[in-house]
C-alpha cells in the first residue's frame, strides 16, 4: 500500500552508505491537505519514489496531479515533491485512477523535465538489484540514471524518436575470432537469429585482431544484425576504449552509444538519451551502463567479470555481473560472459547448467599461447640454485635479454612506488611510524624513510620490537624494478605504467616495460616475453580470493604475449603451487573448477551466499540478533561468525575502526530468497525506531573474506 507523505515533521535527516542515521523521520499520518488546484481529469494519483537513501522510506508514495501538469506528469519523469516540510527529488513510477492512502494527497510540486528518464525494464531491474542486495531502490537507480543536463533535455524533445522502429539492416558478421572455440560459430549463429544463449568464454589473445575486443565486438555485431539491442560493460576506460575501436570496425557509428563517468556530465548523458531515444541500440561502458535504456534488448556482455572495478563502491555494493544477470533473466536476452580467465561464479553457473563453456581445443590454445616458464621447478632449481631466492632468477633474466631482440618486455610487479614497505634489518618486523602507526616507505630519489598515511619523516627511528635502527626493503615496487632492470640492461628504452601514470599502449620497439598488476599496457604485435615477478606476494595476501585474483592477473598478462610459434614467452616466479600449475597448462577453467569444488567443500561464496554487517558492537549484536530470531520463527538456521573486531585502517579511519566489530551471515542460495526480505525488512524497522547507531549492510561482498 502506497502513503502519503508527511508535512508535519521536523527536518528529514539524510545517511550516507544506506546507514542508518540518528534522526529519522517517524510514520505519523498528515493532516489534511488545504484545498490546491484542479486537478487532473484522467489519471489523477501519481505514484512517487522518493529520493531518500533511508531505509523505512523506500516504498512509493502517493501524490495528486495538477491538472496544468497533466501532460508533463507521465511515467519516468523526475519531479519534485513536499516531503516532511522540504522539496525532494523522485521519479514518478505510474499514473492511476485513485490511491489506497486513505487521505487527502499531496500535489505534485513541479516536473523537473519531460523526458521519461526511468524505463520501465530499468525499474524492473533497479527493484530486482535493491531486492537481491537488501538495499534501497533510490540507491540504485542514483547509479543507473545520470545526472540531468537540461539543455540536452530541450534538445532531447526537439528530436525524432525511433525507438520502435526497426534498425538499419546489417549483414550478419564472419565468425572471425570465434571460429578458434568449439562451439564459438553456433553461438553466434544462435544470437543473428534473435536467440539468447548464455555462454562463458575464455579469450586466448588480449591484442592483435583475435584479441577479446574484437571477440566481443563480434558477438554484438551478430545480434545487432538480428534487429536487437546490446549492453557491454567493461572494468575501465581502456578496455572501453579498445572495445569501442572495434565495434566502429564493424558498425556505424551511430549506433553505439558510450556510457562512462570518465567522459564527464554532459557526454554521458547525451549518449544515455541516445539510447532511450532508440537512435542508439548499443551500449557500451563501466558499471553504470549495466542499467542502460536499450530497447529491444538481445545481448548483455560482461568483460573480465573477476576484476574488482565491477563492484560499485557505493550501497548497495552491487556487482556488475549479477546485475547482468538479473537483467538476462527479467528480459529473456542473452547472455555472455568473457575473460582470460574463469571466475568461481561464472564456473557455478556453468556447473549448474545456466550457461554453456565456449572454449578451444587444445591443439588451438598451443598454437595461441605464450610458452610458460616456471623458476621454481625442478629442471630450473638445477641450473639456477639460487632462483628460489631470487628477485629476477637466470631463467627471467635470459627470456628479457633474448625478447629484447625481438620486442617489448612486459615485466609486471606486485607492487606501486619505489621501496613501499621497509622492515627492520634485524628482526623483520615491519617499520611503523612512531606518531600514527602507520607503514614506513622510501619514495624514489629520497633517503629518508616516511609514513605512508600521515608523511611524517622517520629520521630517527627505533624498532619497538627488538630497538634496531637499521632498515630494509620489505617489498620492492615498480620504480625500483625499473631502476634496477635499467642498470642491469644499459642502453634500453624502461617504460613505467602504474599509479597515476597508466599507459594504455606501447609501440612495438624493443623497450623494457613495468608496470604493477592491472595496469599492464598492449603492445602493438603483443610482447616478445613476459616476466611475471613477485607471484608468491600475490599468493600470500590474507584473502579467500587471493588464488583466484593472481592466476586472473597471470593470464591477463601472459595473453598479452606472442605465441610459443612466434618465440613468445611468459618466466613466472613462485613457488610450485596449484595457481602456477594453472598457468603453466594454461587452463582456467580447470583452476575454477577446483577452486569452486574446495569454497564448496567448506561452505564459503560463492557456493554460498554472505551477508557482513559491520559497526559499532551494539548496533551489529542488535541486528543480527533480531534477524536470526526472526528466521529462526520460520525454520532457517543461519550460520554465523562473529562478531570480531576490525583492524585499524588507517588514519581516515579515526580511531573509529578499532570499536567497530563484524558479523558475517552465511546461507544457501535455496533459502536466499527468504532470508534477504527479513534482512532488509529488519533494516527497514531499526532505521525507522533509531534503536542503534549506524551500521553497514552489505550482501557477497568479495573483500570480506
Amino acid at each position: 500500500m502506497a502513503d502519503n507523505p508527511v508535512q508535519s515533521q521536523p527536518g528529514l535527516s539524510g545517511a550516507v552508505n544506506g546507514a542508518v542515521q540518528p534522526s529519522l523521520l517517524q510514520g505519523f499520518p498528515a493532516p489534511a491537505a488545504p484545498a490546491g488546484p484542479a486537478l487532473a481529469t484522467h489519471l489523477p494519483v501519481a505514484r512517487v519514489l522518493v529520493e531518500s537513501p533511508l531505509p523505512h522510506l523506500d516504498r512509493p508514495f502517493d501524490y495528486a496531479v495538477p491538472a496544468g501538469m497533466d501532460s508533463e506528469a507521465q511515467p519516468g519523469v523526475r519531479v519534485k515533491v513536499s516531503f516532511n516540510g522540504q522539496q525532494l527529488n523522485g521519479f514518478l513510477l505510474e499514473r492511476m485512477a485513485s490511491s489506497d492512502a486513505g487521505h487527502t494527497l499531496v500535489p505534485l510540486a513541479k516536473t523537473v523535465s519531460p523526458v521519461p528518464v526511468l524505463t520501465p525494464a530499468v525499474s524492473r531491474l533497479a527493484s530486482a538489484v535493491a531486492a537481491r542486495y537488501a538495499g534501497t531502490v533510490s540507491d540504485v537507480l542514483r547509479l543507473a540514471v545520470p545526472p540531468r543536463v537540461a539543455r540536452l533535455d530541450k534538445e532531447y524533445a526537439a528530436e525524432p524518436k525511433d525507438g520502435s522502429s526497426p534498425p538499419p539492416e546489417a549483414a550478419e558478421p564472419a565468425a572471425g575470432p570465434w571460429e578458434d572455440y568449439r562451439n564459438g560459430p553456433a553461438f553466434l549463429r544462435h544470437l543473428a537469429a534473435g536467440g539468447n544463449p548464455r555462454a562463458v568464454v575464455n579469450s586466448l589473445q588480449g591484442y592483435g585482431d583475435s584479441g577479446w575486443p574484437q571477440l566481443m565486438a563480434t558477438a554484438v555485431a551478430a545480434t545487432y544484425a538480428s534487429g536487437k539491442g546490446a549492453v557491454v560493460v567493461v572494468p575501465d576506460y581502456r578496455d572501453l576504449d579498445r572495445l569501442e575501436q572495434a565495434l566502429l570496425a564493424l558498425l556505424p557509428e551511430e549506433a553505439v552509444a558510450r556510457l562512462t563517468a570518465d567522459d564527464g556530465p554532459t557526454p554521458r548523458y547525451r549518449n544515455f538519451l541516445r539510447l532511450l531515444a532508440g537512435s542508439a541500440r548499443i551500449a557500451i561502458g563501466t558499471r553504470s551502463a549495466v542499467f542502460a535504456p536499450v530497447s529491444n534488448l538481445g545481448l548483455v556482455a560482461c568483460w573480465d567479470d573477476g576484476d574488482d572495478l565491477h563492484i560499485d563502491q557505493r550501497a548497495p555494493y552491487a556487482h556488475t555481473r549479477e546485475v547482468l544477470l538479473l537483467r538476462a533473466g527479467q528480459e529473456d536476452c542473452a547472455c555472455l560472459l568473457a575473460g582470460h580467465t574463469r571466475s568461481t561464479e561464472a564456473q557455478r553457473l556453468v556447473e549448474a547448467g545456466w550457461a554453456q563453456p565456449v572454449d578451444a581445443d587444445r591443439n588451438v590454445v598451443r598454437r595461441t599461447v605464450p610458452r610458460v616458464v616456471n623458476t621454481a621447478d625442478s629442471f630450473e632449481q638445477a641450473r639456477d640454485p639460487l632462483a628460489g631466492i631470487a628477485r629476477l632468477p637466470g631463467a627471467a633474466w635470459r627470456a628479457a635479454k633474448d625478447g629484447l631482440e625481438r620486442g617489448p618486455v612486459l615485466i609486471q610487479v606486485a607492487r606501486a612506488g619505489y621501496a613501499p614497505s621497509l622492515v627492520c634489518e634485524t628482526c623483520r618486523e615491519p617499520a611503523r611510524c612512531a606518531k600514527c602507526q602507520g607503514p614506513l616507505a622510501v619514495g624514489a630519489g629520497s633517503a629518508i624513510p616516511q609514513c605512508r598515511w600521515c608523511s611524517t619523516p622517520a629520521q630517527d627511528w627505533q624498532c619497538a620490537h627488538c630497538g634496531g635502527r637499521r632498515l630494509r626493503k620489505g617489498a620492492t615496487g615498480v620504480l625500483r624494478t625499473a631502476e634496477e632492470l635499467g642498470r642491469a640492461f644499459p642502453g634500453k628504452t624502461v617504460i613505467t605504467s602504474s599509479g597515476d601514470q597508466v599507459k594504455a599502449a606501447v609501440g612495438s620497439g624493443k623497450a623494457l616495460v613495468v608496470a604493477t598488476v592491472g595496469a599492464e599496457p598492449v603492445a602493438d604485435g603483443g610482447y616478445a616475453a613476459a616476466l611475471l615477478l613477485d607471484g608468491d606476494s600475490l599468493l600470500r595476501r590474507e584473502s579467500l580470493r587471493a588464488g583466484e585474483d593472481t592466476v586472473r592477473r597471470w593470464f591477463n598478462a601472459a595473453a598479452l604475449v606472442r605465441p610459443a610459434s612466434d618465440g613468445g614467452v611468459a618466466v613466472i616466479t613462485a613457488a610450485d603451487t596449484a595457481a602456477v600449475g594453472a598457468l603453466l597448462r594454461w587452463d582456467p577453467a580447470g583452476y575454477a573448477r577446483r577452486e569452486l569444488s574446495l569454497r564448496a567443500e567448506l561452505q564459503l561464496p560463492p557456493a554460498v551466499r554472505i551477508a557482513s554487517v559491520t559497526g559499532p558492537r551494539a548496533a551489529v549484536e542488535h541486528y543480527s540478533g533480531a534477524v536470526t530470531a526472526e528466521l529462526a520463527a520460520s525454520g532457517i538456521q543461519l550460520r554465523a561468525a562473529g562478531p570480531a573486531p576490525l583492524l585499524p585502517a588507517g588514519p581516515a579511519a579515526g580511531g573509529r575502526a578499532g570499536e567497530d566489530v563484524r558479523t558475517l551471515l552465511f546461507f544457501p542460495y535455496g533459502q536466499a530468497a527468504a532470508v534477504v526480505r527479513v534482512l532488509r525488512a529488519t533494516r527497514a524497522a531499526v532505521a525507522a525506531k533509531r534503536l542503534v547507531e549506524p551500521f553497514q549492510l552489505r550482501l557477497d561482498g568479495v573483500d570480506v573474506l
